[in-house]
């Protein structure tokens, strides 16, 4: 952040430090037996590990520190590590493991937390960011109380090389391609030399995110949402994802190695290959752009990117508005100090949230950060994130860690060539019935 930047950042902070003062010097904390020492340091765990928006966040919680006096212990970290650690964490059930600060991603997850008692109700203590953000609180929200605060909320669709594919021939690309134009993309990048698609398989979700999109492609939102509801999953819609997806993989169009690829760490990652040219596209959430800023030489968001929908199908019974994706909010943990909460609702200001914008980390939730986002491309997803469909939650996400991730191991075994269609609806079904 630059100076002046600090010095608006400070009055956004102006009102929360008579507040922040009382808790940091008198009160004990939210829960978890927090002392008075314990509510001068928190902890923050986030997955803005690299380039700008690491440095950002180092910057966020400086500022913080500056007005507070409150200490931000800020671990920066891979994305599949944290969540590891989370899980970790979550299992020792101790609130010194348990950072005090974390990201969330709602739906199955969050409910386990809310059951385990490890996360904090917000929805007194910041009734009036949720106010600010109310049109994406859903998925944070159990038993209409609201646990999180969801900062960034976007949707997954193909980011891709324009020059790569200007090399190949392709002078036009249309936003929402049919599953046919979809395919010319890829003939036509191959029949150049180019390497269509990355794919980060070795993390199994980068892979899975393109059966939850063939399943918002052929069933309808409510035989989904039913289906969880009703632990049946005999619809056969999904038997049809899961036939678009083998005709994709049948294409041959991912990266050498793409079964020991992993997803966003590295230059030989998915992200790592799509930011340094070496991959036309890849299918990613909105947060690709600052993650492949972080993965070039010049830590800059690469100025080629373009994005495109997933691809529809003829007679596909879902919405064609309807869209995959999710968000990322801020929960604060059961045993952390109400410093904690004022740190949650500080990343939600509306200075905080348009660095965010400035810097390509996401999409905003916070309205007033809306029109910051730098990036012409990142950009677009606002209007196609709040054109009206229906945004299917990450389906790992929404089916929560026991389910999801047999789902997920399925689907990366569809991607070796060891399972089918079928075998993913069984493995669903099964550890849903198991739960």
């Amino acid at each position: 952040m630059t100076r002046t930047k600090r010095s608006v950042a400070a009055i956004a902070l102006g009102s929360a430090v008579a507040l922040l003062a009382a808790a940091c010097a008198g009160q004990g904390g939210g829960g978890g037996g927090s002392t008075d020492a314990d509510a001068d340091t928190i902890t923050w765990w986030h997955n803005s590990n690299t380039g700008e928006g690491k440095e950002y966040y180092d910057q966020v919680a400086a500022d913080f520190e500056a007005e507070t006096g409150v200490t931000v212990e800020v671990s920066a970290m891979q994305h599949e590590d944290m969540t590891t650690k989370l899980q970790a964490a979550f299992q020792s059930g101790s609130d010194d493991q348990i950072p005090d600060v974390y990201m969330s991603r709602g739906g199955g997850e969050l409910q386990t937390e809310v059951e385990t008692g490890v996360v904090r109700d917000l929805t007194e203590a910041a009734a009036d960011e949720i106010a600010k953000i109310s049109a994406f609180t859903g998925q944070y929200t159990v038993d209409e109380k609201v646990y999180a605060l969801p900062f960034s909320m976007g949707i997954v669709g193909f980011w891709y090389n324009k020059d790569l594919f200007a090399e190949a021939g392709i002078d036009e690309v249309n936003p929402s391609p049919t599953i046919e134009e979809f395919y010319g993309y890829v003939d036509q990048l191959d029949q150049a030399g180019i390497t269509p698609i990355s794919v980060g398989a070795k993390d199994a979700w980068p892979a899975a995110h393109y059966w939850y999109y063939a399943v918002v492609r052929e069933c309808p939102f409510e035989t989904v949402e039913n289906a969880i509801a009703n632990t049946d999953y005999s619809d056969p819609c999904f038997i049809k994802a899961g036939e678009d997806v083998e005709d994709i993989i049948a294409k041959e169009p991912f990266n050498k190695g793409f079964l020991s690829t992993g997803a966003q760490e590295g230059p030989t990652s998915a992200s790592g290959l799509l930011a340094t040219e070496k991959v036309a596209m890849e299918l990613a959430g909105h947060w690709e752009p600052g993650v492949a800023g972080g993965l070039t030489e010049d830590e800059q968001v690469p100025d080629f990117l373009g994005w495109f929908a997933f691809p529809t199908f003829d007679g596909q019974g879902g919405d064609p508005a309807d869209q995959m994706g999710g968000g990322d909010a801020w929960s604060v943990s059961s045993g952390a100090p109400d410093a904690a909460v004022d740190f949650a609702k500080y990343l939600l200001s509306d200075e905080v949230q348009q660095g965010f914008a400035e810097r390509d980390m996401g999409l905003p939730t916070n309205p007033a950060a809306t029109g910051s986002v730098a990036d012409e491309t990142l950009a677009q997803l606002i209007p196609v994130r709040d054109g009206g469909g229906n945004t299917q939650l990450y389906l790992d996400t929404r089916l929560g860690q026991s389910v999801g991730g047999a789902m997920n191991d399925e689907i990366a075994l569809m991607f070796a060539g060891q399972a089918g269609p079928q075998d993913i609806v069984d493995a669903i079904q099964s550890a849903a019935e198991s739960e």
